[in-house]
């Protein structure tokens, strides 16, 4: 079967169940995402063991958000791990961005637009000065008029954002449950994957409703990924 545009979120404190669980879904997700917890704890041999399984794309989510040198400097770092995503928060700036990509030439850089577990009340009391929607938008087209190849935002931006930046740049996103998922976890703006992918997505991240599969077995976790992954190929 193809690989589907599933993101999988490795999100365990232990390496050996984060091997164990790309061994399990890579026959049918296409990328693998290592968070700033699992890089802190594990560094970049995490990152390796992880590649050293497969041979999915890396979706390395540190979310940099500093001044520009101090990015360039940690995306430098970083480079010779050769992931194909990197996040970087999109309202650090246009100068920011743009160290990241001229020091990660051959990554997506990938701007973060607003954090799906932000809901309309958090994006006010944060300062912004538009809704969820808008800043979104303003965000993404700073972002890839910066250099970056990818957007992560809501399922709920999609449209807006895919309409302001055009077909080329890869939108990413989480906050996306399948339809017999009864959790919504840490997010708030969700959708299913099948309509995110038909809303203009390019991939979505899933984790838990994968992920919880593993209490069951490895079996168990390899068909939920399959059965998920039909659903979008």
């Amino acid at each position: 079967m193809s690989k589907a545009p599933i993101v999988l979120a490795v999100d365990t404190p232990d390496l050996k169940t984060a091997i164990e669980w790309v061994k399990a879904t890579h026959d049918s997700v296409s990328v693998f995402k290592l968070g700033l917890e699992f890089f802190l704890t594990f560094g970049s041999d995490g990152v390796k063991a992880i590649k050293d399984v497969t041979d999915a794309d890396i979706f390395l989510d540190l979310k940099l958000h500093d001044i520009p040198h101090t990015v360039s400097g940690a995306t430098k770092a970083i480079a010779h791990l050769a992931p194909k995503f990197l996040t970087v928060h999109a309202s650090g700036g246009a100068a920011m961005i743009k160290a990241a990509v001229d020091a990660a030439p051959s990554t997506h850089v990938t701007g973060v637009t607003i954090l799906t577990s932000l809901s309309e009340d958090d994006v006010q009391a944060i300062g912004y000065g538009s809704d969820a929607l808008t800043s979104a938008v303003g965000l993404a087209t700073l972002a890839t008029s910066s250099g970056a190849g990818a957007i992560v935002c809501s399922p709920l931006e999609i449209s807006a954002i895919r309409a302001s930046v055009g077909t080329k740049p890869i939108i990413i996103t989480p906050g996306v449950r399948p339809a017999d998922s009864t959790k919504s976890d840490d997010q708030v703006r969700t959708m299913t994957p099948g309509d995110a992918i038909k809303t203009g997505a390019s991939l979505v991240v899933i984790g838990r409703p994968i992920t919880q599969s593993w209490s069951q077995g490895a079996a168990a976790m390899r068909e939920r990924a399959a059965q998920i992954a039909a659903e979008l190929i």
